[in-house]
Formats: structure tokens, sequence, C-alpha cells
């Protein structure tokens, strides 16, 4: 019995469907970390979650505009005993170098946001560096801590930003739990959002001066943690060598195949 031409067709495309799986999934095991396979090209990742089966999660909070909340939001953290990370714009450390000192204080850490809060994958690589160096500058120089922790401002990056951050010791750090903060929604609309997307090594992004979330806090900090989950802060939820990055952004340790 002939086969008809669509029939043809489908099945050539099922043979070069399973033939692009297999080639995805040898390249992103050969380029290692932060690298997939994309459209025939080796596109780097930064961590947007961490492969974890022990119930670890982290909260962040991105520090750009405004400290009106942010007294609020440590109170919070200090009453469940959480420790989380804030990512700070350089212009915001220099307006606000008290409330740096005092989220440090408190035993949280701070990576930095940039300098300027620019869309980096428009930048040379010069000028990410000096987005970087800067910053980080201005961050250590205040705590006296180390910064190894970079949030691309708008979660945007491309492969030059990726490679510059690895050069200079950096992890670039995303997320896979968005609370949507900044777009004044609820207090409810936050918890929710955020409590039916965590999992076991996400990463949730706040923002340090959006209306509600300090409200929103606290229940998102007693559900998680009624649920099981513990908060650690960023550094302590990512691994540090021998680690890879799957082509949906989980940071993996190598050892796992």
């Amino acid at each position: 019995m002939k086969l008809s031409k669509k029939r043809v067709f489908a099945t050539c495309l099922s043979a070069i469907c399973v033939f692009a799986i297999i080639l995805l999934s040898l390249t992103t095991q050969k380029t290692g970390a932060y690298a997939v396979y994309m459209g025939g090209t080796v596109r780097k990742l930064p961590i947007y979650s961490v492969e974890r089966n022990d119930n670890k999660i982290s909260i962040s909070f991105d520090c750009a505009y405004g400290a009106d909340y942010t007294l609020k939001l440590l109170d919070v953290l200090d009453e469940y005993n959480v420790k989380c990370t804030f990512f700070c714009v350089e212009f915001w450390v220099e307006k606000y170098p008290d409330m740096v000192k005092e989220i440090v204080g408190r035993g949280h850490e701070i990576g930095t946001h940039s300098k300027t809060h620019p869309k980096m994958s428009k930048l040379s690589e010069s000028e990410i560096k000096n987005e970087l160096t800067s910053s980080i500058n201005a961050i250590e120089s205040l705590t006296g801590k180390k910064v190894e922790l970079f949030r691309p401002p708008y979660g945007d990056y491309n492969d030059r930003l990726i490679s510059v951050c690895e050069s200079m010791g950096l992890y670039a750090i995303q997320w896979d739990v968005d609370s949507i903060d900044w777009k004044d929604i609820s207090a409810k609309e936050i918890v929710n959002r955020v409590v039916k997307k965590t999992k076991s090594g996400s990463i949730i992004l706040c923002h340090n001066n959006a209306l509600h979330t300090h409200e929103a806090l606290c229940y998102i900090l007693s559900n998680l943690q009624q649920k099981g989950y513990e908060f650690v802060k960023i550094s302590q939820l990512i691994y540090n060598e021998n680690y890879k990055i799957n082509s949906f952004g989980v940071q993996i340790k190598n050892d796992k195949q």
C-alpha cells in the first residue's frame, strides 16, 4: 500500500524532531555550564533555579527605587527567622547607605543589580564590566562583604553578559517564581502566585519597594515553612562548582546525569 504524501511528510517531520532532541541533549552535555543548544547556536544561561530534593528555596528582593517598605520587610524576615538576598543597584546603595548596612547587619546578603539599571544586552563588554565593577566596589566598600551574585536588570541578558560574569567570578541569577509585585497587585494575589509556583530549589523574585509585598511576605513565609520549605540565601542554594545549567536554566550538579 502506498503512503499518502501527508503521511510521508509527517513521518519525516517526526524523525527530524527526534534527531533534533538527540542533538540538543548531546550539545548541552558537551558545552558545560550555562550552555544550551538553540536554533543552531549555543546560548549561555543564568541560574533560574537549582535542582535540589531537600526543600531549600530562596526569596530575593531587587532594590532600585525607593526604600519605604524595606524595614517592614526586614522585620517580617526576622519574625520568621529567614535570611535572604537583596540585589541592589549602585545608585540605590549610594542613596540609602544606612539601609544597606541594616540589611547586612540583620544577616542578609547583597548582590549587585548593576550600576545604573540598564538593559545589559545593549552594552559593550567594557560597558558591562564598568556596570559590574563600579556597583561591586560600592557595595563592598560600604559593607566589607564580597559580592558574588548579580541579577540582570529587567532579567535581560545575552551571551556577552554571561561570559563577562563568568570571567569576573560572578553568578548570574534569575528566578523561576515571579511575584510580579511591581505591578502593585494585591497581597493576596502575590501570595497565591508565589505559593502556587514554588518548588524545591526555587528562586523567588520580589521587590523591596512594591506596594503590597510587605503585607504578603508573612503569609508567604508562614505558608511555605508549613509546607516544609527552608529559606536560605541564594549563595547557600546554588552550587559553586561542578555544575551545569540545563535548557530550562536549572542548575544541576555535574555528577547527576
